[in-house]
């Protein structure tokens, strides 16, 4: 079974940055997509960021112009940029490969433990 490993998170000041790793035990990142998900207090789990196999990116409104999502295939790692950093970004973020089908995007995998990111005001 994959496992998928997140780390980078920490407590920064609004307006930081963070960089968000994400490493898989086996090759999932170079046969599916990938996606990072979030996690705040009393709400549900939301999809900011995917890459499809082929490359493709999409974001979440709440992060367009701010994160960016990338892997590197012979390293098995995805990650996660993030820029200009808020407080409503203070969430638990977990990786996942993902399929997009019909409209939309589908997690496949089992969840980590997820990085915790903290952003002060």
């Amino acid at each position: 079974q994959v496992q998928l490993v997140e780390s980078g998170g920490g407590l920064v000041q609004a307006g930081g940055s963070l960089r968000l790793s994400c490493a898989a035990s086996g090759s999932i990142i170079s046969i599916n997509g990938m996606g990072w998900y979030r996690q705040a207090p009393g709400k549900q789990r939301e999809l900011v960021a995917a890459i499809t196999s082929g490359g493709n990116t999409n974001y979440a409104d709440s992060v367009k112009g701010r994160f960016t999502i990338s892997r590197d295939i012979p390293k098995n790692t995805a990650y996660l940029q993030m820029n200009s950093l808020k407080p409503e970004d203070t969430a638990v973020y977990y990786c996942n490969a993902i399929e997009y089908y019909s409209g939309s995007y589908y997690y496949l995998g089992s969840w980590g433990r997820g990085a915790q990111v903290t952003v002060s005001s």
